[in-house]
């Protein structure tokens, strides 16, 4: 696990992310992303779901070719503020386009997500983060008033 503050069982479980990059001009963009954690590397793959232009050619890949360093966020939301939490994965992306890798980190995302075993993942590209940092924060509960 990369930080000790933060529980193995919470990246792995977490079910939806942020994923951060940017382009040569400075202009941030975010996504949503599916992911699966292996214990030492993140991992989203470009799936079916409708895309205005060919997967290869997404901002956030274009992005990632041009400046590998992304955020990615994973995050607990309540009404009940409690039960905030949040983990920001600062590292190093890689577009992963073949390979043993590539076929490890589908099977990871098919087991979380039942939707992706329904889907031609193996021609598509997968991101890689390798973290080099995390960012953690939790609400403290202060007890009574």
């Amino acid at each position: 696990m990369g930080s000790p503050e933060v529980s193995d069982s919470y990246l792995r479980e977490s079910r939806i992310a942020r994923l951060a990059t940017v382009d040569p001009s400075g202009q941030p963009l975010v996504v949503p992303v599916c992911y699966a954690y292996d214990g030492r590397d993140f991992f989203s793959a470009i799936d079916e779901k409708p895309k205005r232009v060919p997967a290869r050619s997404l901002k956030r890949l274009r992005n990632i070719d041009q400046n590998p360093k992304v955020s990615l966020v994973i995050d607990t939301y309540s009404d009940d503020w409690s039960q905030l939490e949040y983990v920001i994965v600062q590292g190093e992306a890689e577009i992963l386009s073949e390979g043993a890798e590539q076929q490890k980190a589908i099977i990871l995302l098919r087991d979380k997500y039942p939707q992706y075993r329904e889907m031609t993942l193996s021609q598509q590209p997968v991101i890689k983060i390798r973290p080099n940092q995390y960012i953690h924060w939790r609400m403290k509960h202060t007890g009574s008033r």
